[in-house]
């Protein structure tokens, strides 16, 4: 079973990739969600899989993200939902903005994707909102772990260009209660600014 493929984009559209591995290409479907995040064709990306096996069909579905796949995988969960109607939801909405609306139990937001109905978004809310409420936890908690790497990294690279240890973390202490932490190299630029500004 494909869990994982790593390889270089052939052909793309919003509906699909194809990526070739050591000589084959795989065709993958896949929400917009993950499309927006697809580098351009012949560069190298890689996807978290599932595999439907049905009859005699093998269909890949692909994601960018672990969160959209735990999502996809949620979605399939629920009665009546299959694999094209799941990565239907995906497109319509954003992971995180789907995690809200099931927790909010908000009918409405979720009747807006298309080929969502009130039945079909009811079921939803009822079958996964105590899924989503962990997963939701679980989202938190791998943001805070991934933005205190992003400062610990930080950090190292300021005492690389010859700061002092101490000074380094005052600094990224600051500049990341100020502003959002996005990556690593908004948070060295805006490090440096700052220091500069203070000479």
């Amino acid at each position: 079973m494909i869990a994982y493929i790593r390889g270089k984009i052939i052909s793309k559209d919003s509906n699909s990739v194809i990526i070739e591995n050591n000589g084959i290409g795989y065709e993958v479907n896949i929400p917009l969600s993950t499309f927006y995040n697809l580098p351009e064709d012949h560069k190298e990306t890689s996807l978290y899989i599932y595999s439907c096996i049905k009859d005699d069909t093998i269909n890949l579905f692909g994601f960018y993200s672990l969160l959209e796949k735990r999502l996809f995988l949620m979605l399939i969960s629920v009665s009546g939902i299959g694999p094209r109607l799941a990565l239907n939801i995906l497109s319509g909405i954003g992971p995180e903005d789907l995690l809200n609306a099931i927790g909010n139990e908000d009918i409405d937001r979720l009747c807006r994707i298309p080929g969502v109905g009130r039945k079909i978004a009811k079921r939803l809310v009822l079958e996964l909102k105590e899924k989503t409420d962990s997963l939701i936890l679980d989202t938190e908690i791998e943001k805070e772990e991934k933005d205190d790497e992003i400062l610990k990294d930080a950090i190292s690279a300021l005492v690389n260009l010859g700061y002092p240890l101490e000074k380094a973390k005052k600094v990224v202490k600051k500049v990341s209660n100020e502003i959002n932490i996005s990556d690593l190299e908004t948070i060295i630029k805006e490090s440096l600014r700052t220091i500069a500004e203070n000479l």
